[in-house]
């Protein structure tokens, strides 16, 4: 937090891999709409915001959403999850708030990430839901480089050795096209869940998560 409110650097990308949101826990500040809005204009031109979001289940828990609004039944901010406000939250600073999600095997769930960004300035819309396997396949293929020296991946119980040569799908364990349309694939219960949740985080206002 102290770095990027003291920062004059810009970036292509922030990505935020914090700690959660929790009351007893540092990382709150870093999810609030002020820190958002800060942060938006440390980004260059079609740069990129993206954050870890906490859990977020194929089926939500029953206590995971929010029994009602603030004026309904006054637990707006009562501990939940917190996928969907930090995606509403994202939504009020940046054009497009795309939640997605994956499997964190030593978590033992689903859980939800964030990609924020404005819309390029050329006009021209953009989103990564729409982009076909093929075209990211495509992409994979062009960019994706290994790098000497990066230590040995583990998987399903096996070890694979990288030389440092390896390019494309090859530098790769797990991400290609196909999986790229799974992650913004979110089930109907948890679409359903998140559309439910209107609350936004901010200074005053925080949501903690369970």
């Amino acid at each position: 937090h102290k770095y990027l409110t003291e920062t004059s650097e810009k970036f292509d990308v922030i990505c935020m891999d914090i700690s959660d949101p929790i009351e007893a826990g540092p990382g709150i500040a870093l999810y609030t709409q002020e820190f958002y809005k800060h942060a938006s204009t440390l980004l260059n031109d079609n740069g990129v915001f993206v954050t870890q979001a906490g859990s977020a289940d194929f089926i939500p828990h029953v206590h995971a959403v929010p029994s009602g609004s603030a004026d309904e039944s006054g637990d707006s901010n009562k501990e939940s999850w917190c996928f969907a406000a930090i995606t509403n939250t994202l939504a009020t600073v940046f054009d497009s708030a795309v939640p997605y999600t994956c499997q964190v095997p030593s978590f033992g769930e689903d859980w939800g990430f964030v990609l924020a960004f404005n819309q390029k300035s050329s006009g021209a819309a953009w989103h990564p839901r729409h982009m076909g396997a093929e075209e990211v396949d495509l992409m994979i293929k062009d960019r994706i480089e290994n790098i000497p020296g990066i230590p040995a991946h583990h998987s399903t119980g096996q070890t694979r050795e990288y030389t440092g040569s390896e390019r494309g799908e090859d530098a790769l364990l797990h991400y290609d096209g196909e999986i790229h349309r799974a992650l913004f694939s979110l089930s109907k219960p948890l679409r359903k869940g998140m559309k439910r949740d209107k609350r936004i985080m901010t200074v005053d206002n925080p949501v903690f998560m369970y």
